[in-house]
């Protein structure tokens, strides 16, 4: 899979607007529930029971936390973009998140990643806006949506 290279805010500046990348499919397996429950504390049936989702639950399975799913834009972007020659490139928060469908178990996802703005800052870096959207494989709804926000400085 080819990666989008940026080195300077030109660069970033040049495909304002448009598709980045989508990441390759990845498994969401009741071990990754597992072990985000296990970090995060939240243990909630939905997630770690796959007994009682079989028998309680309206879609009959365990289904992914929404913030596993929020976490795993980290790496799904990674596998789209790379940023060389920076000083540092930092998360700067959300403008907007939806978490639009549940993630079953052993459900496949994969990120896609549009540049929706770039504004320069004052170190020679820039604020750069993401939309960003978890697709579920085969699914017509993603399973979230969001404007996610970074900060980029380059050497």
């Amino acid at each position: 899979m080819e990666r989008a290279v940026f080195s300077s805010v030109a660069d970033l500046e040049r495909v304002r607007g448009e598709r980045v990348g989508s990441s390759a499919w990845l498994t969401v397996t009741q071990e990754l529930i597992d072990d985000f429950a296990r970090v995060t504390g939240d243990h909630q049936w939905i997630h770690v029971d796959p007994e009682r989702a079989r028998r309680e639950s309206p879609l009959g399975t365990t289904i992914a936390h929404g913030f596993l799913t929020l976490s795993l834009l980290s790496k799904l972007i990674g596998e789209c973009v790379r940023m060389e020659g920076t000083l540092m490139s930092l998360n700067y928060g959300f403008d907007r998140v939806r978490f639009v469908s549940p993630v079953p178990v052993n459900a496949q996802i994969r990120g896609t990643f549009f540049l929706d703005d770039v504004r320069p800052t004052d170190d020679g870096g820039a604020q750069v806006t993401w939309r960003a959207e978890v697709e579920l494989r085969d699914a017509p709804k993603p399973a979230l949506a969001a404007l996610w926000l970074s900060r980029v400085v380059f050497r």
